[in-house]
């Protein structure tokens, strides 16, 4: 293995493109405003992954390819001569009985499975950037292995079976499918781990990805055909936990300065990241979000990467 070979991988999806928006409501029907597994802001493009390119051009000048997964759609302003990017199509990597699929806790299982994909790699979504400089060693130990970086949860096995039994309170779709990956590994490793994923640039091991896919096979099979977010999807935190419980991976939990997940909607999250100036920061877009909110959050990224990346056309 190379160490100084590092890849990048992005999910991507134009929800803007009216081709692939009768492929969607074909299948799941129409977003829904309030809908947290299919609102408009799941789907929506606002160019953030020119704007993350631009900040790995910045600061991590070392990544060695970019792949981009998308569903037959290429971003229009993407160089894709430019020999360190390449497009992946679901076809490429996912089985018949997945597709077409609008999905993401479905369609990451199967990034590994990217044919030239380096043995360590970075995975993001389109609206993650890095906001200052960065080193391999930063999302990789000297020994090799990934730094896991989760946020910190106290007791949140028992935190959410109270929210659930005793408040009554319905577990969201995310917080469902993170316990779903919580409770296998703890069925076959003995350990539960609560820490919840940063929501940001996140380290694998390749190898690592497909042997754990190999040990939950019978539990993963099924959510395969879930072409839509579904409660028994089991999320990509399985690979965390699973190296973890391994020994695998090096936890980090994060801080602020550190990790930074902005929510749109929200003007005061924007102070946050003036004031922390963390390594990585998330725009995170929701059914809590408007309109208004994604031209304000463009109108910043602009001013935070202005310079175009040579992976855009002239």
């Amino acid at each position: 293995m190379d160490k100084n070979e590092i890849d990048l991988v992005y999910l991507w999806v134009d929800g803007n493109d009216p081709v692939w928006q009768n492929k969607r409501n074909a299948i799941i029907g129409c977003p829904e405003e309030k809908s947290a597994v299919n609102c408009e802001g799941r789907y929506a493009d606002n160019d953030e992954l020119k704007y993350s390119l631009r900040s790995v051009c910045m600061y991590a000048p070392w990544i060695r390819r970019i792949f981009i997964v998308t569903d037959n759609q290429i971003p229009a302003w993407l160089d894709t001569s430019d020999p360190r990017i390449r497009i992946v199509d679901h076809k490429e990597i996912m089985p018949g009985n997945s597709l077409p699929c609008f999905n993401s806790s479905v369609i990451e299982h199967f990034i590994c499975r990217i044919p030239g994909l380096s043995e360590r790699f970075l995975y993001a979504n389109d609206d993650m950037y890095i906001n200052r400089p960065v080193t391999p060693d930063m999302f990789f130990a000297s020994d090799g292995l990934p730094i896991i970086r989760l946020n910190r949860r106290f007791l949140r096995k028992y935190y959410l079976l109270f929210n659930e039994r005793f408040r009554k309170k319905p577990l969201s779709n995310y917080n469902t499918i993170v316990r779903n990956a919580a409770d296998l590994v703890e069925k076959k490793f003995g350990v539960y781990i609560g820490g919840k994923a940063h929501h940001n640039i996140d380290s694998y091991l390749k190898s690592d990805c497909i042997r754990v896919e190999e040990m939950f096979k019978k539990e993963l099979q099924p959510t395969f055909s879930n072409h839509v977010r579904e409660p028994d999807d089991i999320q990509r935190s399985i690979y965390h936990y699973v190296a973890l419980a391994e020994k695998r991976g090096h936890l980090r939990y994060v801080t602020q300065k550190e990790s930074l997940r902005i929510h749109i909607q929200n003007p005061r999250h924007y102070e946050k990241l003036k004031k922390f100036n963390p390594m990585l920061f998330c725009m995170n877009d929701s059914e809590y979000a408007h309109d208004e909110d994604r031209r304000a959050a463009s109108e910043f990224l602009q001013r935070r990467f202005p310079e175009k990346s040579k992976f855009e056309k002239d």
